[in-house]
């Protein structure tokens, strides 16, 4: 991750000034995302889910896909395994899941110290 070394997170997770983005499951004492989410019926170019859990990541994922801009990105964040929060979701467990909902990873990033983020995007022939 040393290339992303001092590059501000909105940056790294492709958040534009003009943005629509929406902040779903954030956790008490969030990291410090430097975006304030937008509320209110979508379509949102940025979404970050945060999941604890595989149930949060099933509750969580359709509606969020389904709020979603075409062209947008929807960013799972799970716990990291170093981070020691118990979850029992790991990047491969996300991308199974999201890939059978008929999306495609095509990122991943680092939010913070625990969370760790895999980003989904419609495929090219659904947008």
């Amino acid at each position: 991750m040393s290339g992303y070394t001092g590059i501000p997170l909105p940056k790294k997770l492709g958040i534009k000034p003009d943005h629509r983005v929406r902040l779903l499951g954030v956790p008490p004492g969030p990291p410090d995302l430097g975006v304030d989410g937008d509320e209110g019926p979508g379509p949102y170019d940025v979404i970050l889910l945060f999941c604890r859990d595989r149930e949060a990541l099933r509750d969580g994922f359709a509606p969020a896909a389904d709020a979603l801009a075409r062209d947008g990105g929807l960013w799972v964040c799970r716990p990291k395994k170093a981070s020691k929060v118990a979850t029992d979701l790991s990047d491969g467990v996300v991308r199974e899941f999201g890939l059978a909902q008929g999306m495609v990873d095509n990122k991943v990033c680092a939010v913070d110290a625990v969370w760790s983020g895999l980003r989904f995007v419609y495929r090219l022939g659904d947008r």
